[in-house]
């Protein structure tokens, strides 16, 4: 997306990115970036909070209106939890953000594939 941005703004065109990945979007130069500290996925808000979605959204059409120059980034002051647990959380086998039935899912794909690869491994059809 950050090509696509620098490509709409050499045209003319006023662009603002969203990012959950600070330090990629940036070394990638969006010439207007505003960055939410959630898991990656999630760089307009939390599933189906709407005033959380809402208010980042305002955040990127005032960037439009008041930045000034290239390369801003906004960091929006949204925290995911109150700690910093699910940083460590995101990405490791444990999902606590899974409904239960998300993680019934889940689980049943991860044992699925397990089988499927030791059935791999064995010489047999996958």
């Amino acid at each position: 997306m950050s090509l696509v941005a620098r490509h709409l703004e050499a045209n003319g065109i006023p662009t603002v990115t969203f990012s959950n990945a600070r330090d990629i979007s940036t070394s990638a130069c969006n010439p207007r970036l505003v960055f939410t500290n959630y898991p990656l996925g999630n760089p307009t808000g939390r599933p189906y909070d709407v005033d959380n979605q809402r208010e980042i959204l305002n955040t990127a059409f005032q960037m439009l209106e008041t930045a000034t120059e290239p390369g801003e980034i906004v960091d929006t002051p949204h925290e995911w939890s109150a700690g910093r647990e699910w940083m460590r959380l995101i990405f490791s086998d444990e999902q606590p953000f899974l409904s239960d039935e998300a993680e019934a899912e889940r689980q049943m794909l991860l044992d699925r594939n397990k089988k499927a690869k030791s059935r791999s491994a064995e010489g047999g059809p996958a």
